[in-house]
């Protein structure tokens, strides 16, 4: 008879290059065995034309992610095995540890009838062995028996070999390839593959072995191309552990991250030669590394005169149009010098650094003009201008939003007791940069060119910063408007933009939110509590809704009440980034407050609450009082009779409650709510006494409500906080 092995196989053993390795195996019948297996480094390349280069870290990343779950799930990969990336303009690859040469046996078991009913008391097979014998193709001598489940039974075990990685590695690759996060594919010669760029050439290397299939209709090799004009050449991959070294042999640094070190080590050490800081922001740096295989830093200068332009205009034409990257000096001060790098060595540095730099006295003369132009008109001569840019198609021009913003943010100064003949005025010029020909040239500089503009035109320093920073925050993390000012125009552009989009019906929906309003919502938040603006929302989107009544378009009650509950649903997200637990936010959700300031006071009061002695105790009595209250429904009495309090313990409770309300309803008008709370914590001891000593749903009627009123009473104190009853604590 056929003996199993004792060994059953529950865990992937620990991979090594070119080590034996254990797979667990998931058969279709029964348990799967281990079965030793050999490995190899497997290397991955494709060739292509330009990269996207700002898509270029993420198709790198998911390339390998996506390569190796193909061979995890092919069983020739163990889970969480070392994985590389590299990426170039013109090349993906992904380099992975512990490839396993063919996939784990599949071991099947299959478990028959029992001894007993395998076998008479001759020893001879029954119908029963000779029928399961038949339906795994043995003969009942080929069988085993097996001790399974505090039972003795026949087993049959077969194996069915695990298919090579040569045939299994293939399908892997274009399941990874055709699966990368590409909005748009191309298709290229007769064919008719599709991918971000067309492919050139395909280097497929299992250890030292070339594997040969198709991808995207080229066949692959061990062959790969070295630096498009350095090393112009095809060569072979002799190993997949030795893809970076033989690269970087043909002027091909292969690595993401190395290149964008060597750029940043680079422009440093130049920044340095004229006593300067190279700024390097991640965007630029990582647009630049994705540009470039071999990368060589090159300093340069520009006449100082550009100095006397707006900095931002300088360091926009530097980095937008020509990639480079401005220096400053150790105060921040833009110097007259630039760092931009090239996919070459520069032998010839000095023709170089002339051509370098006298594309960007181009950019710079055109800025230069574009200023000038600008300069023509006023910001005020440019208002009616905005009349032929549609903000929506059904809630007017920018011209008409300007007017809008100019009531709005007057209306919320007076609410705040600032000034608003500034608010007014700076709601008024906001916009009026979209239409100038520098803005036109260069987006990202809106607002900043209406608060030069705006300053050479004598405005005062409130209004221009407030121009300038009414697009404030822009995203998560970004910085607030400096001025009380500023924080006024940038509510009522939100606001504005929120409710006016709410009465179309285009309220964002899914992952679709083309006016960016989560981002307003959270905007209006962080302005309302991080700059302590001690304003309602309801107040602050019927102003909005009346700015657009007034110039006949309707904004309706849902509109206005959609627009308010849109804003409160982002009260979650903000939080809990903050560290704020969702059944806190709850408790103050449940009382309804729209005002934003208030919503934040309450919530760190029951933050803190949360950490008092008495917490657990009052939030269960609040649940409790919560369910008694809602099974006993309208028929209560809200009124508590004096004569009616039987028991010590409903009297004391009854006391108890008096003296705090005196001391409390003072407290919660000021929006002490942590005091407030200080001073209900004392309820506990009466309260618990009184569920100790009392019985709330007693057949007596008046009785009952009685006592329904004094624990209604005993909850108002604390909904006027927040709904406790929500809280999660432990008794």
């Amino acid at each position: 008879m056929y003996r199993p092995s004792q060994g059953v196989g529950t865990e992937c053993g620990t991979e090594l290059s070119g080590q034996p390795r254990t797979t667990r195996l998931s058969p279709r019948w029964g348990r799967g065995l281990t079965v030793p297996i050999t490995s190899a480094s497997l290397l991955v390349e494709l060739g292509t034309e330009e990269l996207p280069p700002m898509a270029l870290p993420l198709l790198g990343k998911a390339f390998a992610e996506r390569l190796a779950v193909a061979l995890e799930e092919a069983g020739l990969l163990a889970t969480n095995a070392p994985r590389r990336w590299y990426a170039t303009p013109r090349r993906l690859a992904v380099h992975l540890d512990g490839v396993a040469r063919r996939a784990a046996d599949q071991i099947h078991q299959r478990r028959g009838p029992s001894i007993k009913a395998a076998f008479d008391a001759a020893g001879q097979p029954t119908p029963a062995a000779k029928g399961f014998a038949r339906s795994c193709g043995v003969d009942v001598s080929i069988l085993a028996k097996e001790t399974i489940d505090r039972g003795e039974y026949l087993v049959w075990r077969s194996t069915l070999p695990g298919l090579a990685a040569i045939d299994l590695i293939p399908d892997c690759i274009k399941k990874a390839a055709t699966s990368l996060p590409v909005s748009k594919r191309m298709r290229w010669g007769r064919g008719t593959a599709q991918f971000v760029r067309p492919v050139h050439w395909a280097v497929v290397i299992h250890g030292k072995r070339s594997i040969k299939c198709e991808v995207f209709g080229i066949r692959s090799s061990n062959r790969t191309w070295g630096h498009r004009f350095l090393s112009n050449t095809s060569f072979p991959i002799t190993d997949a552990d030795h893809y970076v070294e033989t690269l970087k042999k043909q002027s091909v640094i292969v690595s993401f991250d190395e290149r964008r070190n060597l750029i940043r080590q680079q422009a440093t050490r130049l920044a340095r030669r004229v006593n300067g800081r190279v700024v390097l922001s991640p965007e630029l740096l990582d647009l630049v590394t994705a540009l470039v295989e071999s990368p060589h830093a090159l300093l340069g200068s520009f006449d100082t005169a550009y100095l006397q332009m707006p900095t931002e205009v300088l360091i926009a034409s530097m980095r937008d149009h020509q990639k480079y990257f401005h220096v400053t000096d150790e105060g921040g001060h833009l110097l007259p010098h630039f760092i931009t790098v090239s996919n070459i060595p520069l032998t010839r540095s000095g023709r170089v650094r002339e051509g370098n730099e006298r594309v960007l006295k181009a950019r710079l003369d055109d800025a230069r003009f574009f200023l000038e132009a600008d300069r023509q008109h006023t910001l005020e001569q440019r208002l009616a201008d905005l009349k032929g840019v549609l903000f929506h198609h059904d809630l007017g021009s920018l011209f008409d939003k300007s007017l809008r913003l100019e009531t709005l943010a007057s209306a919320i100064a007076g609410m705040l007791h600032v000034a608003p003949k500034r608010a007014a005025r700076a709601a008024r010029l906001a916009k009026t940069d979209l239409v100038s020909a520098m803005v036109g040239e260069f987006p990202e500089l809106q607002g900043i060119m209406g608060h030069y503009y705006a300053a050479q035109e004598g405005e005062v320093s409130d209004v221009t910063t407030a121009i300038e920073e009414h697009y404030l925050p822009r995203y998560a993390g970004d910085r607030l408007p400096s001025t009380r000012t500023g924080c006024i125009v940038a509510l009522a552009d939100k606001i504005d933009s929120i409710i006016g989009i709410f009465s179309t019906d285009e309220a964002p929906t899914g992952e679709k939110d083309p006016y960016a309003l989560r981002r307003a919502a959270l905007g209006i938040i962080r302005l309302l509590v991080e700059k302590r603006m001690d304003l309602d929302l309801k107040s602050l989107f019927r102003l909005g809704a009346e700015t657009y009544i007034a110039q006949n378009r309707p904004v309706t009650t849902q509109a206005c009440d959609e627009s308010i509950a849109f804003v409160t649903e982002r009260y979650r997200a903000f939080y809990e980034a903050a560290g704020y637990r969702a059944d806190e936010l709850a408790a103050v959700a449940a009382t309804g407050t729209a005002h934003a300031l208030d919503f934040n006071r309450r919530l760190k009061a029951v933050s803190r609450f949360r950490q008092h002695p008495a917490a657990a105790s009052l939030a269960a009595a609040n649940k409790r009082i919560s369910n008694l209250l809602r099974q006993a429904g309208e028929q209560r009495s809200a009124r508590i009779d004096s004569s009616l309090l039987e028991l010590d313990a409903e009297e004391a409770l009854a006391n108890h409650l008096l003296q705090a309300a005196s001391v409390v309803s003072p407290l919660l008008q000021q929006g002490d709510y942590g005091q407030a709370l200080r001073h209900l914590a004392k309820l506990k001891a009466p309260t618990d006494r009184f569920f100790d000593e009392v019985r709330v749903m007693v057949e007596d009627s008046a009785l009952r409500q009685n006592r329904l009123a004094l624990l209604k009473h005993l909850a108002d104190l604390f909904l006027a906080i927040a709904d406790f009853s929500h809280l999660q604590l432990g008794e």
